[in-house]
């Protein structure tokens, strides 16, 4: 079981994260999102990194209460997040709003590999791999 330590007075929880593409690795600060399905990379993250649009699977609109926001869903190489790695990782890539210090969200798309158990007031999120020899 891995843990990783936020603060539990932020509005936000905010891990670490490393993301890997053509060009090298860079690290991100990103926000466990529990509502989003994906995640979610900002784009320039995506650029500096040696992507391009043009490698996205498909465009994509994210819909939120005051509006929405269209990007594309790309795999990036290496995804790195509560000390665990995946490749061939599929991420949204859109621009997101300033002020929130962010370089994107820990999404449902990578939180569904693991068992996680998130203890607020402690400031701690406790992640472990999912047994898959369990029917």
């Amino acid at each position: 079981m891995k843990v990783t330590r936020f603060d539990p007075n932020s509005d936000l929880i905010i891990v670490k994260a490393r993301i890997w593409g053509p060009g090298g690795k860079t690290p991100a600060s990103l926000a466990v999102d529990t509502g989003s399905e994906h995640t979610v990379i900002a784009a320039s993250i995506i650029d500096d990194l040696g992507y391009s649009p043009l490698q996205g699977e498909q465009i994509a609109t994210v819909r939120t209460a005051v509006g929405s926001e269209q990007g594309y869903l790309l795999r990036i190489s290496r995804f790195w997040a509560l000390g665990f790695m995946v490749s061939n990782f599929r991420v949204h890539v859109f621009d997101l709003p300033d002020g929130f210090g962010i370089d994107g969200l820990v999404g449902l798309s990578f939180l569904r590999l693991f068992n996680v158990e998130l203890r607020l007031a402690e400031g701690r999120l406790l992640v472990d791999r999912v047994d898959t020899t369990r029917s």
